[in-house]
């Protein structure tokens, strides 16, 4: 399991890292790992987070018929 830190992630979404830290406190994003003071993602994590937040518009997600 291949682990990338906040700022990697923050970096592929093109999002500032304090977003990132946002959404932990709100409980929303991709699952992460703390271990002290580091926060870590698995990349298989974030694939699935990814995968499920296809649109296939702008009024919704990709349903499963449209896959």
């Amino acid at each position: 399991m291949a682990k990338i830190t906040q700022q990697q992630l923050a970096e592929r979404w093109y999002l500032s890292p304090r977003t990132l830290e946002q959404w932990r406190w709100l409980g929303k994003g991709p699952k992460f790992l703390k271990i002290g003071a580091r926060v870590l993602y698995d990349e298989n994590d974030i694939a699935a987070y990814e995968a499920d937040r296809l649109c296939q518009n702008t009024c919704g997600p990709l349903t499963k018929e449209g896959l």
